[in-house]
């Protein structure tokens, strides 16, 4: 996985792979990590209009020359860590309803 990347494919504990659309990425200085918040490509809206968004922190992996070569995706792990990103997710989303009126 590597900032700026649109998709990511997630392998699961059966070794099936899925693809997800990535919706953003952020780093936390206070927890020293970086996350991604993510969704199934081609997911359908429920009848809220709503789509169930995961999130991950990740780690990047480089390559002998120090180029990103992909990544690993890691759960969340504490509460505040959650409540960070449900902080985070609200403001990209507020942000992205007031660029939509414009």
């Amino acid at each position: 996985m590597e900032h700026g990347q649109e998709h990511i494919t997630v392998v699961d504990e059966n070794g099936n792979e899925q693809l997800f659309e990535i919706l953003f990425t952020f780093d936390s200085e206070e927890f020293g990590k970086s996350y991604v918040l993510y969704f199934p490509v081609g997911a359908e809206e429920d009848e809220e209009g709503e789509i169930e968004i995961q999130a991950s922190s990740f780690t990047e992996n480089t390559d002998v020359d120090g180029k990103v070569a992909g990544g690993d995706l890691l759960p969340v792990e504490t509460d505040e860590e959650w409540d960070m990103i449900e902080e985070m997710l609200n403001t990209f989303l507020a942000e992205e309803e007031e660029n939509e009126e414009l």
